[in-house]
């Protein structure tokens, strides 16, 4: 479990930075808003901040699952793949049955497939989640084309269908509500109930859990399912806001998910991490993102910040485990 850490005000700079990392996530945060209103006056449009919160909606629902893995020792990189699978099931089954409830019930299913094949692979097989996942990554970037060679409109054009994303309660819109339940629900869970303590024991050191009595690998197991199912919701919302089931629609976003949460302060070798510290990675990436487009730079810049936020996070983490061991 995360420990309360006081530093001294003498004390290295190595603890200084893991006591006050959300306080440095901020401080960036407010300069690249800052940077980029200045470049652009179109940044605090009301307009472009709900477009901001919309794909921020996307990451952190996924990034809530991920952090729990992540936390458990364990990662998933097919979630892109199966954010667009998804997305085209849910589409499809739409179009095949004139209800929106059974494409969207279609959409997460497959995503907890998808998730439920991962934990097998990884806790039956004994296959490390990085190989696992990419063999799944691939897998499903080939049976994505041949279920569906092209995108996959919505051909009933059901109102319903589209308000997942574009819909407001009150003056929320949709993805923002259900990502913030998504995002309370897992914070509850992740540090008020034993499930939680158990998901950062399996993370520290699985052996001295199993010892304890606990089940390393039924944890891990429902942890993939649960991101799974957290990527089929994200794919549904995606193809609910390009109004259509688009196979390529998660290029790389597993690199943006995953950058996010470990910018975020969790540890890629288990056992710390907080939601809180996905949810500032998740605004500083999406808030770069767009400051690339609103300024007219090259678009592809957005696959290339996320390698270069993965390096500098897992610097950071050597950099916090050096101050642990300290």
């Amino acid at each position: 479990m995360p420990e309360i850490f006081q530093p001294a005000m003498g004390a290295p700079a190595p603890l200084r930075l893991r006591a006050n990392g959300p306080t440095v996530l901020l401080v960036v945060l407010g300069m690249l808003c800052l940077t980029i209103s200045i470049g652009s006056s179109r940044f605090y449009a009301v307009e472009n901040i709900v477009n901001i919160l919309r794909q921020c909606s996307l990451v952190l629902i996924i990034g809530s699952g991920m952090t729990l893995l992540l936390i458990a020792a364990e990662v998933d990189l097919s979630v892109g793949v199966s954010l667009a699978f998804s997305g085209v099931v849910a589409m499809d089954v739409t179009n095949q049955t004139g209800s929106v409830w059974l494409g969207a019930a279609a959409g997460i299913l497959f995503g907890g497939l998808v998730g439920l094949a991962n934990g097998i692979i990884v806790t039956r097989l004994k296959v490390k989640s990085l190989i696992a996942t990419i063999a799944t990554m691939m897998i499903l970037q080939g049976s994505v084309f041949l279920y569906s060679r092209q995108a996959i409109q919505n051909g009933s054009q059901l109102p319903a269908f589209t308000a997942i994303s574009i819909g407001y309660l009150g003056p929320v819109p949709m993805p923002v509500l259900i990502a913030a339940i998504i995002f309370a629900c897992t914070y509850i869970v992740l540090r008020h109930t034993l499930f939680g303590r158990y998901v950062y024991a399996v993370g520290a050191n699985p052996r001295a859990a199993r010892l304890a009595g606990l089940d390393p690998e039924r944890l891990k197991a429902i942890l993939f399912v649960v991101t799974g199912l957290l990527t089929g919701l994200s794919g549904l919302i995606l193809a609910s806001l390009m109004n259509a089931g688009q196979p390529t629609a998660g290029r790389g976003f597993e690199l943006t998910v995953i950058a996010a949460v470990i910018l975020g302060g969790t540890s890629l070798k288990g056992g710390r991490g907080t939601l809180p510290g996905t949810l500032l990675g998740v605004l500083i990436l999406q808030v770069i993102n767009n400051g690339i487009i609103i300024l007219g730079w090259d678009q592809e810049l957005q696959l290339v910040v996320p390698g270069f936020v993965i390096v500098l996070a897992a610097y950071l983490d050597i950099v916090r485990r050096r101050a642990d061991a300290r």
